[in-house]
Order: C-alpha cells, then sequence, then structure tokens
C-alpha cells in the first residue's frame, strides 16, 4: 500500500509486462484530449482543499504534481503490477474467494471511507466478473459518503485486442493519454447497462463516449 505523495515521488510505469506487447514497437503514441469524466470528477471538488484522492494507475509525476497542487493528499497503488503478481494468466483463481480477498488487502488494505476521490483509469477493465463485482464493491467501501469514483472501458465490441494506456493529468479538462502496446481484449461486454448493474450500489452513474472508444465513467458514492 502506498502513502500519500509529499515531494518528489518515482514515476511508476502501470502494468508492467501485462501492458506491453513485445512485438509492438516500444515507442508510445501520445495525444491530448479533453475528458469530459475527468472534468466531472474534479467539479464536484471544487473550491476544496484538503481532500485524498488516490490513483490506481501507479504514481507518474504529473498526476502528483496536479493533485497536490491542489491541495489534496495523493496516494497510489500499482493495481496492475499487483494484479499480475496476484494471478498472472489465470482466470479461474479471479473466482476463487481466497485469492480475490489476498489482492484487495494487497492492493486496497484502507479504513473504510478514507478517500474523497478514486481514479480507477481502465484497471477495472482487466478482471473477470467475480473479481470485478469484489473489487468495485470494496472500492466503494474506501470511498467517502458523496465521494466519486472515474473508470475508463472500452465500448467496442467483438474485438480480439485492445490499445493499451496510460493516463497523464494536464489540466482539469484534459487528458495525455499514452498508448504503448495492445492487450487481449476482455470477454465482457461493457455497455451502459452491464456498468450500472457493476455500480447499482452507488447513488448515480454517469457515462461518456471518447474518441478512442473508451467509456468514461463516473460513480458517486
Amino acid at each position: 500500500m502506498a502513502g500519500p505523495a509529499n515531494g518528489v515521488a518515482q514515476p511508476a510505469v502501470s502494468g508492467g509486462v501485462l501492458r506491453r506487447n513485445p512485438a509492438q514497437s516500444s515507442k508510445p503514441m501520445l495525444s491530448s484530449r479533453p475528458s469530459r469524466g475527468l472534468e466531472q470528477f474534479f467539479s464536484a471538488f471544487r473550491d476544496q482543499a484538503g481532500l485524498t484522492i488516490l490513483d490506481l494507475g501507479g504514481a507518474n509525476q504529473e498526476n502528483i504534481n496536479f493533485i497536490t497542487n491542489l491541495g489534496h493528499r495523493f496516494y497510489s497503488e500499482d493495481f496492475l503490477r499487483i494484479f499480475q503478481e496476484a494471478f498472472g494468466g489465470d482466470v479461474t483463481d479471479q473466482s476463487n474467494p481466497g485469492r480475490i480477498d489476498y489482492f484487495l488487502r494487497e492492493c486496497l488494505d484502507y479504513p473504510d471511507e478514507q478517500f474523497d476521490g478514486v481514479l480507477a483509469w481502465d484497471v477495472l477493465e482487466y478482471m473477470e466478473p467475480p473479481l470485478l463485482a469484489a473489487t468495485a464493491a470494496h472500492l466503494r467501501r474506501v470511498l467517502k459518503n458523496k465521494g466519486y469514483l472515474l473508470a475508463f472501458f472500452q465500448s467496442a465490441e467483438r474485438q480480439t485486442t485492445v490499445p493499451c494506456y496510460t493516463f497523464r493529468i494536464q489540466d482539469v479538462r484534459t487528458l495525455q493519454v499514452c498508448q504503448q502496446g495492445e492487450r487481449a481484449a476482455s470477454h465482457q461486454l461493457f455497455n451502459n447497462r452491464s456498468l450500472e448493474k457493476l455500480f447499482h450500489d452507488f447513488e448515480s452513474v454517469k457515462f461518456f463516449l471518447t474518441r478512442e472508444r473508451l467509456r468514461e465513467v463516473i460513480a458517486r458514492k
């Protein structure tokens, strides 16, 4: 479990080998784009300071600087690295209650209602249904009442592979999206109906579709 950032933190590459396809060029593809989900996330915290924000994409300096410059406390978890270490390529383990409990203790061992906001990015779409449902419930538990969760899901259907992304905050409305390689597409279909079911215990859920065919989801506890 990573603590809050103060001063300079070492950047982390989210996901390790899980995100990289060795057959692809190692040179990342960078682009900047507006993000309605990000804008909604930070507008909820306008004129507030001293909040606690959890970033599940690992610690990168852009996100650390942006959030701490707003006066908030930054926590990070290299969620996909822990996921890879816990499950590797074994899909069946993701329905094992003992393995699920171990994974959640490793990466989300926080008190109830610890965070005002969670930046999940696209890490949830790597999971099979039993682990995904347990993780969504756990994230709700560590969120404060009226806290917000931002998550991204691929909206394209019948794809065999999907791009691997990392996300860096440029401002409250803009993300720098870094694509590097591809990975196998999830067996699940992440449409509005399935995501409403996933976040059914949240007070509200909003969706925004991006040009990268990502469905941005902002859920309020």
